[in-house]
């Protein structure tokens, strides 16, 4: 169940995990079963400098923590989860020195399981630089009668 106080903030809280502080993460906000989060372009998260694009392990991390959020926006209750699966389909380069966005949608629960697809994109997501399905478990599930 989405209660948007509680969901935000646990997404604030984790927005302050070393490694998304590290990486400078913004979060963006969060609507039923959504989260988007920002990867702000900075030279440092560069991959290869001769072409200025951010590095796709930047984005494979941007939509892994995505997942995470999304999933407190579909259920606060869950204490936490944990990546079991995410396949990545870089779908085209990112473009030079530009920020990457990403939306993640946490389209099914059960008691112990999130399902998610998500998409990282610079404007557009109708243009993405890479989508995501997602896979992860989940602990300290609601009490029966919570989430499906």
């Amino acid at each position: 169940m989405f209660d948007l106080k509680a969901a935000t903030a646990l997404a604030e809280r984790m927005m302050r995990t070393p490694q998304v502080v590290a990486l400078g993460f913004e979060f963006l906000g969060l609507e039923p079963s959504v989260a988007k989060v920002k990867a702000p372009y900075r030279a440092d998260l560069v991959g290869d400098p001769a072409t200025g694009v951010i590095a796709g392990g930047v984005v494979t991390t941007l939509l892994d923590h995505t997942c995470g959020l999304a999933i407190k926006a579909a259920d606060s209750a869950y204490a936490a989860s944990a990546t079991l699966d995410l396949r990545i389909d870089y779908m085209r380069p990112a473009q030079p020195r530009r920020d990457i966005l990403a939306r993640a949608h946490c389209y099914k629960l059960t008691h112990t399981i999130a399902f998610l697809r998500a998409v990282a994109y610079e404007v557009d997501p109708d243009d993405p630089v890479a989508t995501a399905q997602g896979v992860f478990v989940l602990s300290g599930a609601p009490p029966a009668g919570g989430s499906a």
